[in-house]
């Protein structure tokens, strides 16, 4: 296995570096405060053409393999978790979802205003009642003529209250279970869409999350993303490499865990001598670095996997499990390595620790992760 960077992965890292250190890093401390990232960061990312890695040039895209998107998300949730998140969903979720999925027409229509950062998707799964059981969602869409009218609400949905088009899943079908979902693309600007901004999170502060609901929207039978009563493969093949984006921007929460720490350590004097002499501080440093660079490798082995055509899904979600677990971890070690510096908001590693408790949470919680591993391992269903 040869694990040296390629020219063109190299120069998508240090692109990522550059930008983060450009417009992300003077601004943190700000959009955490205010709750709202700048919206302008939207066309920014688009222009540097992050918002279209991996997304066929025809449509806009700027091309790349996996593991170039890996290292610009690792720099982007090293920079900040809140940015991050609007790639990896309008992106991650969205955009590639529509490129494996779609039609000509929707391709045509959707990717390069995508790619572009004129417009941004959000993802429309999860449901005020179900969350890890998406399965049974309750939002319905019944079929009208021509058209689909559906009703039903989505929570916690990233990017919703700035998204121009929700990949929506709704119950198209009598089938029981995930058997009757379909998946739609639908513009928030259709009629009987709301949206409300969720705010007082506990991280992620910057990140528009917002509560969906839906009030007899009508769409076209042409929004239908695949085929009728797939619904829940389309959102479950999203959400595996979903995963791998979740992972690379938890090794970013741990990478700046780290600088921070051996920073401070180093500036930071008790007793008379710098407390980077100290052996149980340099234990919490070492813990920080072993997480580091095994959350990294997981990661890149899932890209690795995907760009070689075989099955990630269970390597994405050990991935996912262990970078995200890792993220927490190392976060509260440099918050110790801090001190009470680190609960002030004037230093980076209480908003790092705040960002990282989530990424246990959300593209399937650390108890589903351990669940869809198990079923891999032992060919029996949890479900």
């Amino acid at each position: 296995m040869n694990l040296e960077l390629s020219e063109e992965q190299t120069a998508a890292r240090q692109l990522a570096k550059d930008f983060v250190a450009r417009e992300i890093t003077p601004n943190v401390v700000g959009w955490d405060r205010a709750e709202e990232v700048d919206r302008g960061i939207v066309k920014k990312l688009g222009d540097v053409g992050f918002l279209g890695l991996t997304i066929d040039e025809e449509y806009g895209g700027s091309g790349g393999d996996h593991l170039a998107y890996c290292l610009v998300t690792e720099e982007l949730g090293r920079g900040d978790s809140s940015v991050r998140g609007i790639v990896s969903v309008s992106l991650g979720l969205v955009t590639k979802t529509i490129q494996s999925y779609g039609t000509e027409e929707q391709k045509r229509h959707w990717l390069p205003r995508l790619t572009s950062g004129e417009a941004l998707g959000c993802f429309g799964l999860t449901e005020p009642g179900t969350g890890s059981d998406a399965g049974n969602l309750t939002t319905k869409a019944v079929r009208d003529g021509d058209d689909y009218v559906i009703n039903g609400s989505k929570m916690f949905i990233t990017n919703g209250t700035w998204a121009d088009v929700v990949l929506l899943f709704a119950r198209s079908t009598d089938a029981p279970g995930h058997k009757g979902v379909t998946a739609f693309l639908v513009p928030t600007d259709t009629a009987g869409l709301t949206r409300r901004t969720i705010h007082g999170k506990l991280g992620l502060r910057g990140q528009a999350t917002a509560e969906l609901v839906l009030e007899d929207v009508r769409v076209p039978a042409s929004a239908m993303l695949g085929s009728e009563g797939k619904g829940f493969s389309v959102a479950m093949a999203a959400l595996a490499k979903g995963r791998m984006s979740v992972a690379a921007g938890c090794v970013g929460i741990a990478q700046a865990a780290l600088d921070a720490a051996v920073g401070y350590a180093a500036e930071r004097e008790q007793f008379g001598k710098s407390i980077a002499s100290y052996q149980l501080v340099q234990e919490l440093i070492s813990d920080i670095a072993v997480d580091v660079d095994a959350a990294r490798l997981l990661t890149w082995r899932v890209a690795d996997l995907i760009d070689r055509g075989e099955d990630f899904a269970t390597a994405a979600s050990k991935a996912k499990l262990f970078a995200s677990e890792s993220a927490v971890r190392c976060a509260n070690n440099a918050l110790q390595v801090f001190g009470g510096y680190g609960y002030i908001d004037e230093y980076p590693v209480g908003k790092l620790l705040r960002d990282a408790r989530v990424m246990t949470l959300y593209e399937g919680t650390s108890q589903i992760q351990k669940l869809i591993i198990g079923r891999a391992l032992t060919g029996v269903s949890a479900f």
